[in-house]
C-alpha cells in the first residue's frame, strides 16, 4: 500500500491538530508552527506534499513557497489562506502551488483536493515500486557489490532519465546487455512504452529493413495484404533495443542513422514519411573500431548510437560478486523446480571463485540451474557442477597436456593469473599476433581471448 507523507505548516495550534487529527487515518502527518522549522526538517524527512499557510510570522507562506519549489521541486505545496486574495493566490500559482484553500478548512473539501493533487505522486511510486521490483526480479547482472557493476548502476540510473539519448552496450557475451537495456528502459520516463527488442544477428539481411521500419502494402511477393508495422512504429514513446547492431547491413545503417538524426523514416515500399520519438538502445561485443576501418561500420552511426556508452565488466573482472550471482540463481532455481536447495557448499563456492567464465553470467546461471536439476540438496555440491567441462567444452586444460596428465597442485599453490598470462602470450606468439589463430589454439572465445590479451603488458595493441 502507498502512504504520503503530509507537513503542516500553520501557526495557528487548533488548525494545525484539527487537520492532522482529520487527516492520521490516511496520511503519514507532521505539524509545524513556522516555515523555518519545516524547512530544515525536509533535509532528513521530505514530505510529498506541504500544507502550507500563507500568513505566517516570520517567513511568510510565499517565501517558504519558493524555497520549497527550489530545493524539493518534487514536493506538492497547496496553500492554505484566510481570506481569498486574487493577488496572492495568483502570486502561490506562479511560484509552482498545485492549488489553495480558504480558512474554515473543511475536511471533505480537504481530502478531496489532497487526493487529486496527489493522483500524481501516486502514478510516480506505483511506477517506481514496478521499477524496482522489477531489476529486484530480472537483473541478476546487478547483483553483487564490486566496484565494478557499482559504477554500472550508478551510470544506468543517470543515463536511464533521459527520454531520448542513444545509448550503446558493450561487453563480452554473456555479460547481461539486454538486462542492462531492459533496466535502462524500466528506470527511463518511458517505463510504460513499449521495449521493442530486435536482434539484429538472428534475422536475414534482406528482412531486417521490414522487421525494422515495417512495410507496405504489396512492397515485396508475400507481403502482408495490409502491411505491417515496423519494431520502430511499435517503440513509440518508448526504446528500441538492437541487439548485435554491428550485424546490421550498410543500407539498414544508413536508414537508421536518419531516423536516429530526425525521428523519421520510410516503411519498404513506402512514400509517406513516419515520425516516432524512440530511445534507441545498442548492444555489441564486435570490434565496432575494427569494422569501421574495414568500410563494414558506419563512423556517423557510430557516434549517433554511442552518445552514451556502457561497458559491462566481465565476470572474471567481478569476482567477489560470483557468489552472491550464484546464490542468487540457486534460490531462483530452487524455486522454479521445487527443490530444497539453501546453500552452496565450500568446494563448489571455491570451484565458482577460480573458475574461468568465457560465457560470463550467462554461463553461470546455466551451470546452477544444471546444479539445481542434478543435485538433491539442501547443498548445492561440487559433483553437482564440477563436470561443466565435459558438457560445455571449457575445460581445455586436459587437452593440451600430452597424455591427459595434470600436474598435482604444489602446496605452495599457484598464480592462476601468471598462469593465464603465460599461455596468452605463448599462443599469441605461436599465432605471430593473430588473434582468430591464438584463441583458437587457447580453445576460448575469440573476444574472451581479446579482452584478456589486452590487458597484458606489451599485447595492449
Amino acid at each position: 500500500m502507498i502512504t504520503f507523507t503530509i507537513f503542516i505548516i500553520d501557526d495557528e495550534q487548533s488548525i494545525r491538530q484539527g487537520i492532522s487529527y482529520g487527516l492520521k487515518k490516511i496520511y503519514n502527518t507532521e505539524c509545524f508552527s513556522s516555515a523555518e522549522d519545516a524547512i530544515k526538517a525536509m533535509e532528513k524527512n521530505t514530505p510529498d506534499l506541504v500544507l502550507l499557510d500563507v500568513g505566517l510570522p516570520g517567513m511568510d507562506g510565499i517565501a517558504a513557497l519558493r524555497i520549497i519549489r527550489e530545493k524539493y521541486p518534487d514536493v506538492l505545496v497547496v496553500m492554505i489562506t484566510a481570506y481569498e486574495n486574487n493577488e496572492t493566490v495568483i502570486t502561490a500559482m506562479k511560484y509552482g502551488a498545485k492549488d489553495y484553500l480558504i480558512k474554515p478548512i473543511h475536511m471533505e473539501s480537504l481530502k478531496a483536493c489532497l487526493s487529486k493533487v496527489l493522483e500524481t505522486v501516486k502514478l510516480k511510486k506505483e511506477i517506481r515500486g514496478l521499477q524496482e521490483r522489477y531489476i529486484k526480479e530480472n537483473i541478476p547482472c546487478f547483483v553483487g557489490e564490486s566496484d565494478a557493476i557499482q559504477d554500472v548502476i550508478q551510470i544506468v540510473e543517470k543515463v536511464a532519465q533521459s527520454v531520448d539519448t542513444p545509448i550503446m552496450i558493450t561487453g563480452e557475451s554473456g555479460t547481461g546487455k539486454e538486462l542492462i537495456a531492459s533496466a535502462i528502459h524500466y528506470n527511463s520516463p518511458n517505463f510504460q512504452g513499449t521495449l521493442a527488442t530486435l536482434n539484429c544477428a538472428a534475422i536475414p539481411k534482406d528482412l531486417i529493413e521490414s522487421e525494422l521500419f515495417g512495410y507496405e502494402k504489396g512492397a515485396f511477393t508475400g507481403a502482408a495484404k495490409g502491411g505491417k508495422e515496423g519494431l520502430i512504429e511499435q517503440a513509440a514513446d518508448g526504446t528500441l533495443f538492437l541487439d548485435e547492431v554491428g550485424d546490421l547491413s550498410l543500407e539498414a545503417q544508413a536508414k537508421l542513422l536518419r531516423f536516429l538524426e530526425d525521428g523519421e523514416y520510410y516503411r519498404v515500399g513506402g512514400t509517406r514519411k513516419h515520425h516516432v520519438q524512440a530511445r534507441v538502445v545498442s548492444a555489441t561485443n564486435k570490434d565496432l573500431n575494427s569494422m569501421i576501418q574495414h568500410g563494414l561500420f558506419r563512423l556517423d552511426l557510430y557516434y549517433r548510437l554511442a552518445v552514451i556508452r556502457i561497458e559491462i565488466p566481465s565476470l572474471n573482472d567481478r569476482r567477489e560478486d560470483i557468489l552472491p550471482i550464484a546464490k542468487h540463481f540457486l534460490v531462483e532455481f530452487s524455486n522454479k523446480h521445487n527443490k530444497p536447495f539453501t546453500a552452496i557448499s565450500d568446494n563448489a563456492e571455491d570451484y565458482l571463485k577460480n573458475f574461468q567464465w568465457t560465457g560470463n553470467i550467462r554461463e553461470l546461471r546455466n551451470l546452477i540451474e544444471r546444479g539445481v536439476l542434478v543435485g538433491d540438496g539442501p547443498d548445492l555440491l561440487l559433483r553437482d557442477i564440477s563436470d561443466i567441462g565435459g558438457i560445455m567444452g571449457l575445460a581445455t586444460l586436459p587437452r593440451i597436456i600430452p597424455n591427459g596428465a595434470l600436474p598435482p597442485l604444489p602446496d605452495e599453490g599457484i598464480d592462476l593469473e601468471e598462469l593465464e598470462e603465460h599461455f596468452i602470450r605463448e599462443a599469441f606468439k605461436k599465432a605471430k599476433g593473430n588473434d582468430t589463430k591464438a584463441a583458437q589454439l587457447l580453445k576460448m572465445n575469440y573476444y574472451s581471448y581479446r579482452y584478456r590479451r589486452k590487458k597484458i603488458k606489451g599485447l595492449e595493441r
